[in-house]
C-alpha cells in the first residue's frame, strides 16, 4: 500500500477476478478468475499496473511502501507453499509482464528466480533429478542476464549452440546433467565479463531486479512501436504476476505448450496448439525447437491431455471466445499458466463470430463487437492465384494466410526503412523476435526459416493480418552477406519471393494475385450490421465497371462520380482542348457537342449498373489547366521546334497550346480557378453535363425499365450566390431536356462543402440546395492550411510519429477541427432546412474512426472507394454499439 492514498499496489491471486483488468492486467486478472473458477494455476500475487504508472512517472523510483508489499506477499506465499525463497525447500518463482491489451512477445518474463549454487543441489536432491535442476539454473541465469542485467542474448546463445556442437548434439534436451554444469560455470564467466560483476545471488535481490525489469519492459522500443500500431495507450503501464514456478522440464512426464480453442488461422472449431515434452514455456514461442501438434499430447500424457481438453471447453464456455492457452505439466499434473482472447486472423474472427452466434454462445450485436473494421479490410486484400501453375521453391508451416510478393530483406531495420518509403519487402529471419515488430509491421510478410505455428513471428502476423510461413527448415541464412539458399538456389536481399501463407509455400518470383473473394462468414457479418446501422452507405466511382463493383459490395448508390476523370481519358482530350483553345462562346459550345455523346455513354454505364439507386454527379471539379500540358514541357517543345524548323502547323498549333497554357496557369490552382468558379466563366460546361446526364438517365430507364435517382453536386461553392446561380443554370436545362423527351424524372440538386466559409455560411448556402456532401478532402486542406500532396511527402509522416497530431489528417479527420467544421456546417444547414440530406464523399468516408464521429454528427450517409463499401458498413454498426456505452473485448 502506498504511504499517502488509498492506491493499492499489490493483490493476492485469490483477491482477483476478470473484472480488474485495468489493475491487474489481461493476465492477472485472468490467472486470478482461474484461480477463482478452480482451475489449476500455480498460487502467486500480481503487482498491480498503477505500481508500474507510479514507477514511470517518477523516472525509475518505486512508489513507497511497494517493496515491503512484495516482502509480506512472498511471506504470505511461503506460508500457503509450504516453500521458502532461498530455503531449505526452495520457492521458484516465475516473473511474468500483464498488460491490460494483450501484446504478444513485447514484455519481459523472467523464470527459475531463485536459483542459486545451493539451491541448484538441493532442487536436485528432492526431484531426484540433478539434469532437471541444473536445466533450469542455466535457464535463469540466462533469463536474468538478458532481461533484467541487459547481456545480450546472443552471448548466452553462442555458447550453448558451441557447447551442443562440442558434443555433438542437435537439441539441448541431449545434453547431459555435467554438460549443463559446464554450461552454468560457462554462463556465470560470460555474465562477469559482459557485466564486470557476478550476478545477484540473493532471491530477494533477485525478485526486485525482475520486478523491475518488467516494468522498464513496458517502455521498451519494440513494446511503443507495437502499442501505437495497434492503438493502445501508452499510459497504461504493465503488471507484474509474480507465481510459483511449475516445471515443464522435468524429463518426459512434463512438458509445455501453447494452444487456442479453435484455429486462429481459419477459425474452425477444433482445438490448435502445438506443445514441446521437457521443456518451458519460452522454448515453445521462441522457435528453439520445433514443438509438436498438440494432438500428439495424447499419446504421451493421456491424463493430462484429457484434462485439458475439458478445460479447453470450459474456459471457451465461460469467456464466450476463442481463448489462447499457456499450459505446462510437470510429473504428469496439468497446471494453466495464462488464458487469454485469442489473437486470430481475419477471416477466423468472422468465422468463430458466425459460429458463436450460431450455438447460441452471443448475440449478433456481441459478435459484432468481437471484430474490427481493420479485419474486413484484410480480406478485401488480394491473394495468389490457385491457378498460377508455379512450383514452390520450398515449403513450411502455413502461420498466417494471405499473399505476399515482395524483395527479399534479412533485418528489420532495413524492412521497415524500405517499407516506409513504399517499397514491397518480404522479412526473412531465422526466427523473429520481438525487437523486429518495426520490420514486421510494413513488410508485406513473414518467412523464418525455424519456429512453430505458435512462434512469435506466427502469433504476431495473425494479429496484423500479414501473411507468415514459418519453420521452413530447407531455407538456409547467411544474415551477414545477406543470402537465402535453398538446395541450390541462392537469393540476395532485394530478389522477388511470394509466399503463401495459407499453404506455407514459399515460390523465388513474384506470382499474380487474384482479387479477394467475399465468402458467406463476410456477408453474414456486413448483412448484421446492416441491420443495426444508421448511416447510409454509398461509393465513389466514375466507371461503370466500379460502379458494378460497389453495388455487389452493397453500395446504396452512388455519393461522388467525378466528372473530371471522363474529361482526362485520351480519346476525350483533343475535343476538351478544342473546347479550351475555343476564342469564342459558339466555338465552345461546338467543341462541347462533342464532349456530350462521351459523357452521356458514361453516364449510361453508371446508371445501368446502379438503376433504382440515388448517383450524385459532381460537375467539372479541377481547373482547366490540368488538361494541358504543363507550362515547362510546352515551352520546351515550341522551343524544339522553333530551332529544327518543324511543320509550320505544328508550330502554329504547339504556340496556341503553349498560349492557352500561359492564360490558365496559376500559382495556387487549388484555390484558383475551379469548381463552381470555373463554372461561373464558362456556363456552357456545366449545361453540357447537365444535358449529357438527364439524356443518360432517360435512355437507360427505356432500355432497363428504370433509372437512378439523379443528384447533380455543384463543387466548391462558397457564397450562396454561386449555388443560386449554377442551380439555374442547371434547372433551366433540365428542364429542356425533359421538355424534349415529354418525360419527367426526379433530380435534385446540391453542393460539395469543401471550403470553411461554406461551413460557416451552411445556413445561407442550404437555402439553394436540397442536399449537402461534405468532401473532406479539400475540407482537410483548407481547414488545416496545408496541401496533401506537399505535406504527406513532407512533415505529416514526423508530426505523427512526434506525435503533434494523432493521426494523418487525410487518413482519419481531425475531428477537433476539420470535424468540428462538418458538425457547424451540418447544424447550420438544417438550422435553414431541417430535413437536409448531408453526406460525406471525402475518403474519409471509408475510415471507420471518422464514421464514428460522422455517426455522432447525425449524418445521413457517407461514400467511399468501392472496396471499402463493406468496411464503412460495418464501422456504421459499430459507431451504434459504440454510442451504446458497451464495451468491445480485448482481441
Amino acid at each position: 500500500m502506498s504511504g499517502d492514498t488509498a492506491v493499492k499496489y499489490l493483490y493476492d491471486m485469490s483477491e482477483g477476478d476478470a473484472t480488474m483488468r485495468t489493475v491487474l492486467g489481461g493476465k492477472g486478472a485472468n490467472l486470478a478468475e482461474m484461480k477463482r473458477l478452480g482451475f489449476p494455476v500455480p498460487d502467486g500475487f500480481t503487482v498491480s499496473t498503477a505500481a508500474c504508472v507510479a514507477t514511470m512517472e517518477s523516472h525509475g523510483e518505486w512508489p513507497d511502501g511497494l517493496w515491503e508489499d512484495v516482502e509480506a506477499a512472498v511471506e504470505r506465499l511461503e506460508e500457503r507453499t509450504g516453500r521458502t525463497l532461498g530455503g531449505e525447500r526452495p520457492l521458484l518463482l516465475a516473473v511474468r509482464s500483464g498488460a491490460v491489451f494483450s501484446m504478444p512477445g513485447m514484455m519481459d518474463t523472467i523464470l527459475n528466480l531463485g536459483m542459486s549454487d545451493e539451491t541448484v543441489e538441493i532442487l536436485g536432491a528432492e526431484s531426484h533429478d540433478p539434469r532437471f535442476a541444473w536445466d533450469s539454473y542455466r535457464r535463469f541465469i540466462q533469463m536474468y542476464g538478458d532481461v533484467v542485467e541487459g547481456v545480450q542474448p546472443h552471448v548466452y546463445e553462442d555458447e550453448l549452440t558451441a557447447l551442443k556442437a562440442k558434443r555433438g548434439v542437435e537439441n539441448d534436451t541431449d545434453l547431459t546433467t555435467e554438460d549443463l554444469k559446464e554450461l552454468v560455470a560457462t554462463f556465470k564467466e560470460v555474465s562477469r565479463r559482459e557485466l564486470g560483476r557476478d550476478l545477484p545471488t540473493d532471491p530477494r535481490e533477485q525478485l526486485r531486479g525482475a520486478v523491475d525489469a518488467v516494468f522498464k519492459s513496458w517502455d521498451t522500443p519494440r513494446a511503443r512501436v507495437y502499442r501505437k500500431a495497434n492503438d493502445i495507450p501508452d499510459d497504461l503501464g504493465t503488471a507484474v504476476n509474480v507465481m510459483q514456478m511449475v516445471f515443464g522440464n522435468r524429463g518426459d512426464t512434463s512438458a509445455t505448450g501453447v494452444c487456442f480453442t479453435r484455429n486462429p488461422s481459419t477459425g474452425e472449431n477444433t482445438i490448435y496448439g502445438e506443445f514441446l515434452i521437457n521443456a518451458q514455456g519460452e522454448d515453445v514461442v521462441a522457435g528453439i525447437r520445433t514443438p509438436r501438434p498438440l494432438a500428439e499430447l495424447e499419446e504421451v500424457l493421456p491424463e493430462a491431455y484429457a484434462q485439458l481438453v475439458q478445460t479447453l471447453h470450459d474456459l471457451e464456455a465461460h469467456y464466450k471466445d476463442m481463448q489462447d492457452i499457456e499450459f505446462t505439466v510437470e510429473d504428469g499434473t496439468l497446471y494453466m499458466l495464462q488464458t487469454r482472447t485469442g489473437k486470430r486472423t481475419a477471416a477466423a474472427a468472422l468465422k468463430i463470430a458466425r459460429d458463436l452466434v450460431e450455438e447460441g454462445v452471443l448475440t449478433q450485436e456481441e459478435a459484432l463487437q468481437r471484430i474490427e473494421a481493420s479485419q474486413l479490410d484484410q480480406l478485401l486484400h488480394p491473394a495468389i492465384d490457385p491457378e498460377h501453375g508455379k512450383t514452390p521453391l520450398t515449403k513450411g508451416l502455413p502461420a498466417s494466410p494471405g499473399a505476399a510478393v515482395g524483395e527479399l530483406v534479412f533485418d528489420a531495420d532495413t524492412a521497415a526503412e524500405r517499407g516506409n518509403n513504399g517499397e514491397a519487402v518480404v522479412l526473412v529471419r531465422y526466427e523473429t523476435t520481438p525487437d523486429d515488430i518495426h520490420g514486421v509491421i510494413v513488410a508485406q510478410g513473414v518467412l523464418t526459416a525455424h519456429g512453430g505455428m505458435t512462434s512469435h513471428a506466427a502469433v504476431v502476423a495473425r494479429g496484423m493480418g500479414k501473411p507468415c510461413v514459418a519453420g521452413a527448415q530447407a531455407i538456409r541464412l547467411n544474415t551477414a552477406e545477406k543470402t537465402l539458399t535453398v538446395g541450390d538456389k541462392v537469393f540476395n536481399e532485394g530478389d522477388v519471393i511470394t509466399l503463401d501463407g495459407s499453404t506455407g509455400d514459399v515460390y523465388g518470383e513474384a506470382i499474380d494475385l487474384v482479387p479477394p473473394q467475399v465468402n458467406e462468414d463476410f456477408s453474414a457479418i456486413v448483412g448484421w450490421a446492416d441491420e443495426l446501422r444508421e448511416l447510409g452507405v454509398r461509393a465513389n466511382a466514375d466507371t461503370g465497371e466500379d460502379a458494378a463493383k460497389a453495388r455487389e459490395l452493397g453500395a446504396e448508390g452512388i455519393g461522388l462520380c467525378r466528372t473530371e476523370h471522363m474529361f482526362m481519358a485520351t480519346d476525350r482530350l483533343p475535343a476538351v482542348r478544342e473546347m479550351i483553345l475555343a476564342e469564342s462562346v459558339e466555338d465552345r459550345a461546338a467543341a462541347l457537342e462533342k464532349i456530350l455523346p462521351m459523357q452521356q455513354a458514361d453516364f449510361e454505364g453508371i446508371f445501368t449498373a446502379m438503376k433504382g439507386l440515388p448517383v450524385t454527379v459532381r460537375l467539372l471539379d479541377p481547373p482547366l489547366h490540368e488538361f494541358l500540358p504543363s507550362l515547362v514541357d510546352q515551352s520546351l517543345l515550341v522551343q524544339r521546334l522553333e530551332l529544327t524548323g518543324g511543320d509550320a502547323e505544328e508550330l502554329d498549333e504547339a504556340r496556341a497550346l503553349l498560349g492557352s497554357v500561359k492564360r490558365l496557369h496559376e500559382q495556387n490552382p487549388m484555390l484558383g480557378t475551379r469548381g463552381c468558379r470555373l463554372a461561373m466563366l464558362y456556363p456552357e460546361i456545366p449545361e453540357m453535363q447537365t444535358r449529357a446526364i438527364i439524356r443518360a438517365a432517360l435512355a437507360v430507364r427505356e432500355r432497363e425499365g428504370e433509372t437512378v435517382g439523379v443528384e447533380i453536386m455543384i463543387p466548391l461553392v462558397a457564397y450562396s450566390a454561386e449555388l443560386e446561380a449554377q442551380r439555374a443554370i442547371v434547372e433551366r436545362a433540365v428542364a429542356e431536356e425533359l421538355q424534349a423527351a415529354g418525360q419527367e424524372i426526379d433530380v435534385t440538386v446540391g453542393t460539395m462543402i469543401e471550403l470553411p466559409r461554406a461551413c460557416v455560411v451552411a445556413d445561407q448556402i442550404a437555402e439553394h440546395a436540397d442536399f449537402f456532401s461534405f468532401g473532406t478532402n479539400d475540407l482537410t486542406q483548407t481547414g488545416i492550411g496545408i496541401s496533401r500532396d506537399d505535406a504527406e511527402g513532407g512533415f505529416l509522416s514526423a508530426y505523427v510519429s512526434d506525435e503533434v497530431i494523432p493521426a494523418n489528417p487525410f487518413e482519419s479527420i481531425d475531428r477537433e477541427g476539420v470535424g468540428r467544421l462538418v458538425q457547424i456546417g451540418t447544424e447550420r444547414g438544417r438550422s435553414t432546412k431541417p430535413e437536409l440530406k448531408v453526406g460525406v464523399c471525402g475518403e474519409h468516408g471509408g475510415d471507420p474512426a471518422s464514421i464514428q464521429l460522422f455517426h455522432e454528427l447525425g449524418l445521413s450517409y457517407v461514400s467511399c472507394s468501392p472496396f471499402r463499401v463493406p468496411i464503412a458498413r460495418f464501422a456504421a454498426a459499430r459507431a451504434v454499439l459504440d454510442a451504446r456505452g458497451e464495451a468491445t473485448p480485448d482481441a
